[in-house]
């Protein structure tokens, strides 16, 4: 696996809600630079990291998470299938709700 590659992919959600998997370091500086606001803190952090992955100086993962506290920060991260299913599993499962 190249070294600027993520173990995992990141999905997070885009424009108009639309899902993304980011899987390199330098798809998730491209996010990161394509952000609307240019003076976050949490961009200029995750960017820093992204550039440095990108040269060598820190290993992809470290980058990767950077970029998911960003998109926690930002509410980007698509939820996991396994906690919609629990969270509509419990909702039809009350009695008041019809």
């Amino acid at each position: 696996m190249k070294h600027y590659m993520f173990d995992k992919p990141v999905h997070i959600l885009l424009g108009l809600g639309i899902p993304t998997e980011v899987n390199s370091v330098m798809h998730a500086y491209q996010v990161l630079m394509d952000w609307r606001n240019q003076h976050d803190p949490a961009r200029e952090l995750a960017l820093k990291a992204c550039r440095a992955a990108l040269i060598g100086d820190i290993d992809a993962q470290t980058a990767r998470a950077v970029f998911v506290a960003f998109a926690e920060r930002h509410d980007l991260l698509v939820p996991e299938t396994g906690a919609l299913m629990a969270e509509r599993s419990k909702r039809n499962s009350d009695p008041h709700i019809r």
